[in-house]
């Protein structure tokens, strides 16, 4: 909870005081070395020739001074050997602060000039103290200060590693990365880099805002707070001009300060009765502001007090040393250097700030985008209720366009997960339809569980509802459409009215698709609507290929890499649907006797091509004595199209490149199967590859940072892999993977990365299951019942299961060692609760 709200607080500050901030790390970096760019761009103003008689004393300045311009002098300040020319102020008019300034020669007492560029210089100071805007300027900038404060401890919070001692877990920075999760690097990494420095410009820039703050400061850090001068603010006070005898107080300042005096500064009262103060700096001072404080009688030149810095205690000096610290210059140019590059490195951390936010934004309105949003309906007729049951997403897509035609209708509904669904809203419901999935083999998907457990085992008179039921599934498995159909039986047992007989889809069948749409448009007596659009297939780039798992005992393990023909954005857990195809070599072997040409020229779709072109996207079967004898065209027309393959995606949008971990399926001949051949080895690197992404709710990560505990084995690290990513891109470091392959020494997929996430860390545990690098096999689940204990803390702060790869084995055997340690009721609320999900095949 405190890591949830300082993240809010941390975005929140950063999109409204970000922008005050960059400004004043510009404008404070421009003012960093103003005295080394005044003097470049002014050589002749502000350089002077050195003299061996050295420069004149103070009395004899004054009298050449005041003699000039006719006014009084209020400040003056010498530089004894440095060839820079030295600095009067006048007296200042009545109701002003500070009087004029001129640049003299200290070796003749001669002006020198104005200086181009002090104006723009001044108000840049003016921007970074105040914003050129006074008190209420000052305010702001004082505001924003202590939110930088804030920046940094929470900053520092919210990335601190689990490798704390490690520093590549803080300053290292990746370079490869794209996107969101580069953006993320730049504004954590380089703000570690630059944390103390803002920490340091921070704690010191507040006393030029806050008096409150000055004072505090004095009082902790001054060896004697009491005799401490307090900054005066506004105009000078009225009264008597004091008595100036310069020769008294310089033989007083010399006399003092000894031979090796380089700077001194004088200022004189505003009024007679006060003293006059002298700031010196010594050859052997250790920075340019560490300066010894005289305090003298204007009159008579007798010392009232006398502050030499070397005698202060550290944090005396600190408090004298109060700009230089702010500044950098405390420690050398160096010091100077880096705070004026991090100064300079403040924009970076408002736009990154922006960029991550607005990213955040658009997920979430691709998010509400992705529910189809239905307008309000203003009917006062009961609403239609749209259950759905959805593993992978498609059900609940489904449901949504469902909705939105019975909208289109005039019909009011109300869109729920059937996990969500109570008994009263059966009770409340006339009208129903369920869009359900079934996962597995014949089993409820898991946000439907719950629903299957507390309703279908029991009595629930339903007579008054009327409903159908559009069923989803797979053939392949025996129990083909499983859960539908159990529920479909339990409510006609419940007396409800069937509207019209279950209709079921066999791997997403168009036709039944549509014959959903008629049969709903038939009871809402609406004219029916067009074909729901799904997505289109389009053609993809394959611009890389990398075997991960070489000298493997095992099959081949590729990471592909896709790149797509203009921005495309998916989320992390989401699915790609590939159409294979054919190599050349297969459509080769299977016209080899029939008697025909593969240039032979055919239509499909309205669309002529060559027939080695029509092949490579339909089945060929061994046996072909059924096509003996056939032409061209009627060959093309006797062939089923292939089917599509699902495969997780690997990367994050912000990647610029989607990819996916296929492992090479070999069949008992040795041949490479269809799309994992097509994929890995026959389809050239620059070739196209025709697929479609396909959301994933079901797999989506939790919408609270909470902890996130990731299981898989082999190629099924691609889906774990897209959460990781996008989980680092948000800065979120509680991940837990174990990982199972079979030999460390070949099979560790992708092992660079997932120990430099562990090295960062991005990951905060990482186990791994090598189940042949030892006599008795280890697997995940056996790593999962070893870390009993830390699963069970990690699930009561709140963490979310992940599971990806194969059903058999890995994911059943994960699911009885959770029911092992938590018992099954647990695991069942886990599911219930979204925080048990899995990608499994």
């Amino acid at each position: 909870m405190l890591k949830k709200t300082l993240f809010q607080l941390h975005w929140f500050f950063g999109i409204s005081a970000g922008l005050v901030l960059a400004l004043m790390g510009i404008t404070g970096a421009s003012v960093s070395f103003q005295d080394e760019i005044l003097r470049a761009l002014n050589p002749t103003v502000l350089t002077v020739e050195k003299r061996p008689a050295g420069v004149l004393p103070p009395a004899e300045l004054v009298r050449k001074l005041e003699a000039t311009e006719g006014k009084t002098v209020s400040m003056l300040w010498v530089e004894s050997a440095s060839g820079n020319a030295a600095r009067v102020f006048f007296t200042p008019p009545p109701g002003e602060r500070r009087g004029q300034m001129r640049y003299f020669d200290p070796y003749t007492g001669d002006y020198m000039g104005d200086a181009v560029g002090q104006d723009v210089f001044g108000f840049l100071l003016r921007l970074h103290r105040f914003l050129a805007m006074g008190e209420t300027g000052r305010q702001i900038t004082g505001a924003c200060t202590l939110i930088l404060i804030f920046f940094c401890l929470s900053g520092l919070y919210l990335r601190w590693p689990r490798q704390v001692a490690s520093w590549r877990a803080w300053l290292t920075l990746d370079w490869r990365k794209k996107g969101r999760s580069f953006n993320w690097d730049l504004h954590s990494v380089f703000g570690t880099w630059c944390l103390l420095f803002y920490l340091l410009a921070a704690l010191t820039g507040l006393s030029w805002s806050y008096e409150w703050y000055s004072k505090g400061l004095t009082r902790l850090l001054s060896d004697a707070p009491q005799s401490e001068r307090v900054r005066q603010r506004g105009p000078a006070p009225a009264g008597p001009a004091p008595i100036a005898n310069y020769e008294a107080m310089w033989s007083s300042i010399y006399s003092n300060a000894g031979p090796d005096l380089s700077v001194y500064n004088i200022r004189m009262p505003a009024v007679a009765g006060q003293p006059a103060t002298v700031y010196y700096l010594l050859q052997n001072s250790p920075h340019a502001l560490a300066r010894n404080q005289l305090n003298l009688d204007p009159a008579t030149g007798d010392v009232k007090s006398h502050a030499r810095y070397a005698e202060k205690s550290l944090k005396a000096q600190w408090l004298t040393s109060l700009y230089a610290l702010h500044v950098g210059s405390y420690f050398g140019l160096p010091g100077r250097i880096i705070v004026t590059l991090a100064s300079l490195c403040m924009p970076l951390f408002f736009i990154t700030g922006w960029l991550l936010y607005l990213d955040r934004r658009r997920k979430k309105r691709q998010v509400r985008d992705a529910r189809q949003g239905l307008a309000e309906s203003h009917s006062s007729a009961p609403a239609w209720l749209i259950g759905f049951a959805s593993q992978s997403g498609f059900a609940e897509q489904l449901a949504w366009q469902t909705a939105g035609q019975l909208q289109a209708a005039g019909l009011p509904v109300k869109v729920q997960s059937l996990g969500s669904v109570s008994e009263d809203d059966l009770r409340q419901s006339a009208h129903a339809l369920f869009v359900v999935s079934t996962f597995g083999d014949g089993q409820a998907p898991d946000n439907a569980r719950g629903f299957e457990r507390n309703m279908l085992g029991r009595d629930l008179p339903l007579k008054d509802l009327s409903y159908s039921v559009l069923a989803l599934g797979d053939r392949q498995y025996e129990h083909f459409c499983g859960f539908a159909r159990r529920l479909h039986f339990w409510l006609i047992n419940q007396g409800s009215n069937a509207l019209f007989a279950p209709i079921e889809v066999d791997s997403g069948d168009q036709n039944a698709l549509l014959h959903w749409q008629q049969q709903v448009s038939q009871i809402t007596g609406h004219a029916p609507t067009p074909a729901w659009a799904g997505a289109r297939y389009e053609s993809w780039t394959l611009s890389q290929r990398t075997l991960l798992n070489p000298d493997s005992s095992g099959s081949g393990a590729y990471l592909l890499g896709l790149t797509p023909p203009g921005p495309r954005d998916w989320q992390a857990g989401d699915l790609v649907e590939v159409l294979p195809r054919n190599c050349s070599q297969a459509i080769e072997r299977f016209l080899a006797g029939l008697g025909i040409a593969d240039s032979d020229t055919v239509v499909v779709d309205g669309l002529a091509q060559s027939l080695e072109h029509a092949l490579a996207s339909r089945q060929l079967p061994s046996n072909r004595a059924h096509l003996v004898g056939l032409h061209a065209q009627a060959l093309v027309d006797a062939l089923v199209p292939l089917g599509m393959r699902e495969y997780s995606i690997a990367s994050i949008a912000s990647d610029g490149v989607l990819e996916l971990i296929v492992r090479q399926e070999r069949h008992a001949d040795g041949s490479l199967g269809l799309a994992s051949g097509w994929l890995t080895e026959q389809a050239p690197v620059g070739s196209a590859i025709s697929l479609k992404l396909r959301r994933n709710s079901g797999f989506h990560l939790p919408a609270e940072p909470v902890p996130l505990i990731l299981l898989g084995n082999g190629t099924g690290l691609a889906g774990l892999r897209s959460l990781l990513k996008a989980r680092i891109a948000d800065g979120q470091q509680r991940n837990w993977l174990l990982f199972g392959e079979r030999n460390i020494a070949h099979d560790y997929l992708c092992q660079d990365q997932l120990q430099g996430w562990l090295s960062s860390g991005d990951l905060a545990l990482l186990d791994l299951a090598f189940s042949r690098d030892q006599q008795e096999k280890i697997y995940v689940q056996d790593r999962l019942r070893e870390s009993a204990e830390v699963l069970r803390k990690w699930l009561a702060e709140g963490a979310a299961i992940y599971v990806c790869g194969s059903l058999q084995g890995m994911a059943s055997g994960v699911d009885q060692a959770l029911v092992d340690i938590l018992g099954s009721e647990a695991v069942e609320r886990l599911i219930e609760q979204g925080r048990y999900r899995r990608d499994v095949y």
